[in-house]
């Protein structure tokens, strides 16, 4: 398995499992767009376009930082012709950026539903349909492209919605475009997938769960290692699936998952939402 060479267009690149992942195929020479917005230190939150653009040069591949805001469907149609002109294509897109807020109907602000369904479900599909004709393009010359979201199982269990109708949603409809997005472009040779983790990742966005305790979760590097399988597999034979972490890995013979314990020897972690 080998991503060298490969052009990547990842969002919310700047930290957490973007990053990861971007480093991931970076070790193996790919050329990693970093698609967010964050160009100052953020007073709360790690990391930038330009540090993130560091790590994935010191891992060994090529970055190119793009300021862009997701919601923006003109920002992202340039952004994704910048990246085809610099790197000579696009063969893989990662929809990894999201938004998150854990309330109920009455406690979540229209602005914060609104920022959900922007980033999420708004933000996959403007990213998928500028990065298309540069996919098909690689399908084309033979160059295996995916489009991989960071989003969960369609699981219509009634608990995963009375808590947070509204992130459900949001979450639900970058699955959506998976099963949609995989059958129309099954024909052009363009794989579609979802990646979840079954256990909770440290990420900054645990701050936004109540009482998770980081020790009880896994590193980042877990879904950027499941990633770099997906995105090698056959993209005109593995299209359409909504995979869970441990079971890609599972599948490949990789079942001692110590390595990517925050606190190391735990193997009691908290269960992500969406997996039974």
């Amino acid at each position: 398995m080998s991503l060298k060479g490969k052009t990547l267009f990842i969002t919310g690149a700047s930290r957490g499992i973007g990053l990861a992942i971007a480093k991931r195929a970076a070790r193996d020479g790919a050329n990693v767009a970093i698609i967010a917005k964050t160009e100052q230190p953020h007073p709360k939150l790690p990391g930038t376009i330009y540090t993130a653009a560091e790590e994935i040069a010191q891992a060994g591949g090529q970055a190119l930082p793009v300021p862009v805001d997701i919601r923006d469907d003109a920002k992202v149609a340039e952004a994704a012709k910048r990246v085809a002109e610099h790197f000579g294509g696009i063969d893989i897109l990662v929809n990894n950026a999201s938004a998150i807020s854990l309330t109920g109907t009455a406690e979540t602000p229209m602005k914060r539903f609104d920022l959900m369904f922007g980033v999420n479900v708004r933000g996959t599909y403007v990213c998928s349909q500028a990065c298309l004709p540069y996919l098909k393009a690689a399908a084309q010359a033979g160059r295996n492209p995916h489009v991989l979201n960071l989003s969960p199982p369609l699981n219509l269990n009634p608990k995963w919605f009375k808590n947070h109708v509204a992130y459900t949603m949001a979450k639900y409809g970058m699955s959506m475009c998976v099963l949609g997005m995989a059958e129309e472009f099954r024909a052009d040779g363009i794989a579609v997938n979802a990646l979840w983790p079954r256990t909770v990742i440290n990420t900054a966005a645990i701050a936004m769960i109540p009482g998770v305790d980081p020790r009880m979760c896994r590193s980042p590097e877990i879904l950027a290692d499941t990633a770099y399988i997906v995105l090698n597999r056959d993209a005109r034979k593995h299209t359409g699936r909504l995979y869970i972490d441990e079971e890609v890995l599972a599948a490949e013979g990789v079942t001692d998952l110590g390595k990517y314990a925050v606190l190391k020897g735990n193997n009691k972690f908290l269960p992500d939402l969406f997996v039974d």
